[in-house]
């Protein structure tokens, strides 16, 4: 930990002294080792070189009150969540506090007449999913993967996921937002509104910040009545370009999946290593996944048979459908654990989102580089919104294996633009693609970003060297 350029033993003492004051000694702790790392791949995993505290409060007071401490002293605040970023965003990348969100994991309440839930940031996705479907009727709709996933990381990193083709993003179902700012200040930004335009909209320039303005304590969320009954079609080709160009069709038909998700068959087999389940098809070189919902079974049906008329003009090879809720479950648990299944091989998972009509000149012209370049990439993602995931893996590679990822990387970031896209749909900027970014972005819009984030933290204290960096 750093206090200060010229801070002793005697001012790192006082600092733990006051941390231990505000949130208890117990819940003060040098012992960090599980808290420096998040999912992002292991060669690129940046680690605090020296001390980091890890503090775990328990309400927005104690935050707020570690906040004034840390900007007093000009320490460095990281506040972590459920652990699950894959661009090395809630990593301490140097000395400093670690502010960690366990303790406030409470459901403050479901709001059935509003239709909106309440909630800590550190309420995990599997705990509000479980409190919502006790209320008959209700649903909470995003699903960005992995559920132990804490509120508060899936609202600053305006979190995706396979649902997000029907049903949007995080930035969707945000409402109303309690976030301590980096001077220990309190603020309350929006509410169980459905419309305010009051002033410019600082509740969506919070949204997908990344830690970087403000530490978000509470979050009031937007629900829907439940979608119903589903059906998960799988679908495979012979070809990724027939899979992929189906896509725009089916969206053009009138029917609008729940999930629509690409993947080649070297992600499938990895998913079912990691699961030991079996993928209902064994043949065929990409496979589309399609989650339908309706009111009844007719109506299931219906969008079934559209879907099929359109994927067997494009050469679907057979289309098999899920029916039953296990059936389902294990067909989601397989694509849901792909990258748990490669990451021990995995360089980076790159994100980018381009127009869905583009995701198959994308990946042709990727595969084509891959090869040329001699590096193994797999592909899979949500087909429906564009955003393909790109899993470059170390088998094989030797000691230029560096050199061979960066070049791949930067091609598929110029490819993403050049097709009229960017280069992260929902993983985010973190510490791992801050230089891509600076490539890729007019240099104005980075003098803006600085100056916005100079505003809410006049000292950097708070995820610093995260995004963008200033001086």
């Amino acid at each position: 930990m750093n206090a200060g350029n010229e801070a002793g033993g005697e001012r790192l003492d006082e600092v733990v002294s006051r941390l231990k004051s505000i949130a208890g000694s117990r819940y003060v702790s040098s012992e960090s080792e599980g808290y420096l790392y998040d999912e992002t791949p292991v060669l690129i995993r940046p680690e605090a070189s020296e001390k980091v505290v890890v503090v775990r409060p328990e309400n927005t007071e104690q935050v707020s009150e570690i906040m004034k401490l840390a900007n007093e002293f000009r320490i460095p605040v990281f506040v972590r969540g459920g652990g699950t970023g894959l661009s090395g965003g809630a990593i301490p990348t140097s000395p400093g506090i670690l502010l960690s969100m366990e303790r406030m994991n409470r459901i403050i309440e479901i709001d059935e007449e509003n239709l909106m839930a309440v909630c800590e940031a550190g309420v995990t996705l599997r705990q509000l999913i479980n409190a919502v479907e006790r209320i008959p009727g209700l649903s909470f709709p995003p699903h960005p993967g992995d559920e132990s996933a804490q509120i508060g990381g899936l609202v600053v990193n305006n979190a995706g996921g396979a649902r997000a083709v029907k049903y949007g993003v995080m930035r969707n179902y945000v409402v109303g937002l309690e976030v301590v700012l980096p001077t220990g200040g309190i603020l309350n930004l929006g509410g169980k509104l459905i419309k305010n335009a009051t002033g410019y909209d600082l509740l969506h320039l919070v949204i997908g910040s990344e830690g970087t303005l403000c530490v978000v304590t509470k979050a009031i969320l937007r629900l829907i009545p439940e979608p119903g009954l589903t059906y998960t079609l799988v679908i495979p080709f012979d070809n990724h370009e027939s899979a992929i160009r189906s896509v725009p069709e089916i969206l053009k038909s009138g029917v609008t999946p729940l999930t629509i998700e690409y993947m080649d068959i070297e992600s499938i087999k990895a998913g079912e290593r990691v699961t030991g389940k079996r993928w209902p098809y064994r043949g065929g070189k990409a496979h589309l996944m399609i989650i339908v919902d309706g009111r009844d079974e007719d109506e299931l049906i219906q969008k079934s048979e559209i879907i099929e008329g359109i994927t067997k003009k494009f050469g679907a090879l057979d289309v098999l459908v899920g029916s039953g809720r296990k059936e389902q479950r294990d067909i989601l648990e397989i694509r849901s654990l792909i990258y748990e299944g490669l990451k021990d091989e995995t360089i980076e998972v790159l994100d980018v989102s381009v127009p869905p009509a583009e995701i198959a000149e994308f990946v042709s012209r990727c595969q084509r580089e891959a090869e040329r370049i001699g590096i193994e990439v797999l592909h899979f993602g949500h087909a429906g919104d564009g955003n393909v995931h790109q899993q470059i893996m170390k088998s094989g590679l030797g000691e230029e294996w560096e050199d061979m990822y960066l070049r791949f990387k930067d091609f598929a970031f110029r490819m993403a633009k050049e097709l009229g896209g960017c280069i992260t749909g929902e993983h985010g900027i973190g510490v791992v693609k801050k230089k891509d970014m600076e490539n890729s972005m007019p240099e104005k819009m980075m003098e803006l970003m600085k100056s916005i984030k100079r505003v809410f933290d006049p000292n950097n204290i708070l995820n610093p060297g995260k995004v963008i960096d200033v001086d």
